[in-house]
């Protein structure tokens, strides 16, 4: 069936939320929120196949790492796997001392019996406990007055109470969630949450956690920051309560629908490492930390080697994080756009001289380095690519900072060699690339230096003497000049008729210390008006400059690669 040509016919628009004072927009988030991890629940109950005792394990110990501090560890009543899971994290003491778990159950006794039962010896837990309270769920799938479903909950939070007076050695937390939150009335959720608050007794030293959820994402995010802000503004007993978000990505704005609910007063946020879960997925955690993170607000979550991360919840969920994925994806610190390389490019080489200035890179709102991300990463040639990129590359993996001019001739080799193999372009295709057409160490060359030595003159002239390989055969030439550039220039124009006019000479070192080499760049002009250049690299800079010499003449000798200027 084709989409309709009108919707209205089938869809109607979300009502919006009588607030005409809200005050949310113009809050900003300066704290984290406490941090929930659903992955192990919510996460697992969405993957094709869920995660067997040793994914769940290994999944476990990274959200420790990593630093969350409230773990959903599972649904125990779902099944022997669930049960023996949280059991065992129990019975092994696996639990660090600042971390607490938390178990899920549907307002029926027997799952909430099940549910105390699995957490048998644990220090601290939190059971969360759930029923729907929206319309559609009242009237379609359960057929109950709104008198009716809030005795469900009042009952299932009597139950919690019950549960917990039997087991007067853990420190029991309480959680209940107004299923279907955002489709539901706000009165009514409202209301049923007060119930389960009259139950259970909450303090403002020992509250309860109230988490709204988005089950489905049905407006826009700013509904949802109205129905948090309404809920926290009308709500009895608010310092009794922990206000709690959970997003889901069904129009794709989870991340921005959590962010608006901070502002919007909420003190907690749930969610799934890189947005796993149901149908579309869950709040992303690693988005919303590390936005603050860009703001300046610590998120109190590390994600310093965020590969590590990744390939963890690759392998638990067997499910990819896409390479476009907001700081994760393997390509969201990647520039091929040559404009992009370029003002990428010249962002790095401007933050290197600005000591303890704020970060200020175009196109990169974060350091790929806070993450573990290599600089090597941020830029990779293809098609697409322009010199900046390419030059970025050769800098970054050996060493080599072209001139301007250079880096315009090399481009035509590297978009004719990206176009010959038709993908992306590596660093060292790129390095070999260089090195053929600039005849550096490689062959054939028509030219190639065997050795050198310098002196002086009575008139103050360099005198240039050498062994040169022509076409392989070794050939002793000398000459002099001013120096030793225009000495060996003097000697090739001597020996083989070759006029090279310099129009510019730069050189620099390839890294510190003992061990640093020398790189020297030469462009010429030939007497016909073509340009050509010359690269050498070298442990001696007088030497690296030679080099360069012989490396515009090659180039001017085989022809291909000389430019008009």
């Amino acid at each position: 069936m084709p989409m309709l040509k009108d919707p209205s016919r089938k869809y109607q628009p979300f009502p919006q939320v009588p607030l005409t004072d809200r005050q949310w927009p113009s809050r900003t988030i300066t704290a984290p929120p406490r941090w929930l991890s659903t992955d192990l629940r919510d996460g697992n109950q969405s993957i094709i196949d869920p995660m067997d005792a040793v994914k769940k394990n290994r999944f476990f110990d990274l959200l420790c790492e990593v630093g969350v501090k409230e773990i959903e560890v599972g649904f125990p009543a779902a099944g022997a796997t669930e049960f023996d899971f949280i059991t065992g994290l129990i019975k092994a003491d696996r639990i660090p001392e600042d971390v607490v778990i938390q178990v899920l159950t549907q307002s029926r006794e027997d799952l909430i019996r099940r549910s105390f039962e699995s957490l048998q010896g644990a220090r601290e837990a939190i059971v969360h406990l759930y029923n729907a309270v929206s319309p559609a769920w009242r009237d379609i799938v359960f057929r109950m007055s709104r008198e009716d479903v809030k005795a469900i909950a009042v009952k299932g939070a009597q139950l919690l109470v019950d549960e917990a007076a039997k087991q007067p050695d853990t420190k029991w937390h309480f959680q209940y969630s107004p299923e279907t939150f955002s489709t539901a009335e706000l009165d009514f959720s409202l209301e049923v949450c007060e119930a389960v608050m009259n139950i259970v007794g909450p303090t403002k030293d020992w509250p309860i956690i109230l988490n709204l959820p988005a089950t489905v994402e049905a407006a826009t995010p700013n509904v949802y920051a109205d129905q948090i802000e309404y809920f926290c503004r009308n709500l009895p007993n608010r310092e009794a309560a922990v206000i709690s978000l959970h997003t889901h990505n069904d129009r794709g704005t989870g991340v921005a629908a959590a962010e608006l609910g901070m502002m919007a007063g909420a003190d907690r946020v749930e969610g799934c490492l890189f947005g796993n879960g149901e149908r579309t997925g869950n709040c992303c955690l690693v988005t919303v930390a590390m936005n603050m993170y860009t703001q300046g607000v610590d998120p109190g979550l590390d994600f310093s080697d965020i590969d590590k991360v990744i390939e963890t919840v690759e392998y638990c969920n067997q499910l990819p994080v896409h390479p476009r994925h907001p700081y994760g994806g393997e390509l969201v610190f990647t520039a091929f756009s040559g404009s992009h390389q370029d003002a990428i490019k010249k962002g790095f080489e401007a933050h290197s001289t600005q000591n303890n200035e704020y970060w200020r890179v175009p196109y990169l709102p974060i350091d790929p380095a806070d993450l573990g991300r290599s600089y090597e990463a941020v830029i990779r040639v293809n098609s697409q690519s322009g010199k900046g990129g390419f030059a970025w590359v050769l800098e970054q993996g050996q060493g080599l900072k072209l001139p301007k001019r250079l880096q315009a001739d090399f481009s035509k080799h590297v978009q004719q060699m990206a176009d010959d193999l038709g993908r992306e372009l590596n660093g060292e295709d790129i390095w070999t690339c260089f090195r053929k057409a600039y005849y550096v160490k490689v062959e054939p060359r028509h030219f190639r230096l065997v050795d050198y030595e310098e002196s002086r003159a009575g008139d103050g002239t360099r005198i240039f003497t050498g062994t040169v390989e022509v076409d392989g055969e070794p050939q002793r030439i000398s000459g002099r000049g001013k120096g030793l550039v225009s000495s060996v220039l003097a000697t090739i124009r001597d020996a083989y008729g070759l006029e090279l006019d310099v129009l510019d000479y730069t050189e620099h070192a390839m890294g510190k210390g003992s061990d640093a080499r020398a790189a020297a760049y030469l462009e010429c002009a030939l007497p016909d008006g073509r340009i050509v250049w010359g690269v050498g690299i070298d442990e001696d800079v007088a030497t690296a400059s030679v080099r360069a010499i012989l490396s515009a003449a090659n180039s001017a000798h085989h022809g291909p690669g000389a430019t008009k200027p």
